[in-house]
């Protein structure tokens, strides 16, 4: 925590200290993040001599997230998570050969070389800040409420790190995850499963009446004070980093991303930003494309209704059920970001989601999440709204493997 200076609000920009942590801020009820000393790690690493290729995980940028791997390794509760490949798919067959360059983020398989989400999705980067930040400060008791993902991961990072995680997640959860998640809850007493009708709106209120009255720390979107947003950051960093796209240090024109609550908005945006403030990007930035399901999107209809904030939903019916959250804290500083990228929000149909997930599949064996199909689904109409060109360099974000929705989505792969 040597460079990390305050906790901040993100709507009100009031500053708290980082003695004790916290959850919303008081004044506005909207999330705060932490506060980097950008200034005194550029003194302190000269030559950028924080980044540390050499760590096969998201742990690789040092000094930039609350714990530098080098230096405090045992307070790093790490599996491994993070440094995902970029998978070139510009020659996608139900693209043709119009988009030049298009690239798969890749949050859900193992690939040779790189790191790995233990749990096959990108909540890991944020679970495992939130573990780490846990048993910084002493807490034992967490809870998250959750579509799914994020129950899965954090029931993994607290067996492993020795915390109790309560995870409440709607009884439609698909089965890969319910049952990991119950099959913990009975082999291990520290972890407990409850399930709700309806969506994690319904999840955070039985958390609030059952949970946080026994102590049990508030680990929801948001909720926590910036560590989901820290472990996020790290998916931009690798975006900016030498990687598959480019031999140096930029960032591409443009970024598609299944949003739920949006954590990973604020935490790239964040990351580009200190970037820049240490000399490592210029100010340009891509076009954020939030992506969401037709079935229920409240962020697309806030930005298309030209709205500050969503307008909360009752949820929908889709396969891409981490993309099912009817509002959040969150949405009116992502919908912030996303109009000072100049970008834009698309809701895709359950029928091109289906049906990218099975032409990803066949020509390249790539087993993605629904949610990763939306992203590319988006694309193409994108491009329609002129969002986008087809010069530009293109990441979709992939946040979860396929396996974890098979028995929801097995017949796209027969």
């Amino acid at each position: 925590m040597k460079f990390i200076s305050h906790f901040q609000c993100v709507e009100c920009g009031t500053e708290y200290l980082i003695d004790e942590p916290m959850n919303l801020c008081p004044k506005d009820g909207r999330p705060v993040q932490f506060k980097l000393n950008v200034e005194a790690i550029a003194s302190a690493y000269k030559d950028m001599s924080w980044y540390l290729p050499e760590q096969q995980s998201m742990w690789r940028f040092g000094p930039l997230l609350p714990f530098d791997i080098s230096q405090n390794t045992e307070q790093v509760c790490t599996l491994g998570e993070g440094n995902t490949p970029l998978l070139d798919v510009s020659t996608y067959s139900l693209f043709g050969s119009e988009f030049k360059s298009i690239f798969i983020k890749d949050e859900g398989q193992p690939h040779e070389g790189y790191g790995c989400n233990p749990t096959g999705s990108f909540k890991d980067r944020g679970m495992a800040m939130v573990v780490t930040m846990a048993k910084h400060y002493g807490l034992d008791k967490l809870v998250v409420p959750t579509q799914g993902n994020a129950g899965d991961s954090l029931s993994e990072y607290g067996y492993q790190h020795g915390l109790e995680v309560a995870v409440i997640m709607p009884d439609d959860t698909p089965m890969p995850i319910l049952g990991k998640v119950a099959a913990y809850s009975v082999m291990y007493p520290q972890i407990s499963l409850d399930l709700v009708k309806g969506t994690i709106r319904e999840a955070g209120a039985l958390m609030k009446e059952k949970y946080l009255p026994q102590g049990y720390f508030n680990c929801a979107t948001f909720q926590e004070p910036g560590w989901r947003i820290e472990g996020k950051k790290t998916m931009g960093l690798e975006l900016a980093e030498p990687n598959e796209m480019s031999d140096k240090w930029q960032l591409p024109d443009a970024i598609f991303y299944p949003t739920g609550g949006g954590t990973g908005i604020l935490g790239m945006w964040k990351a580009f930003d200190e970037l820049e403030q240490l000399g490592v990007i210029d100010n340009k930035r891509p076009k954020i494309i939030a992506v969401q399901s037709e079935a229920n999107a409240p962020v697309v209809d806030a930005i298309n209704q030209h709205l500050d904030d969503t307008v909360a939903t009752n949820g929908g019916d889709t396969i891409a059920t981490g993309l099912n959250v009817p509002g959040g804290v969150g949405h009116k500083a992502v919908i912030s970001i996303i109009r000072a990228s100049n970008g834009g929000g698309i809701a895709v149909s359950e029928e091109d989601m289906e049906r990218h997930s099975r032409a990803l599949y066949k020509q390249y064996n790539l087993w993605i999440s629904p949610e990763g199909a939306a992203a590319i689904a988006a694309v193409d109409k994108a491009k329609t709204l002129g969002l986008i060109k087809t010069t530009d360099e293109i990441v979709c974000f992939n946040t979860g493997s396929a396996e974890k929705y098979l028995t929801n989505i097995r017949h796209l792969f027969c």
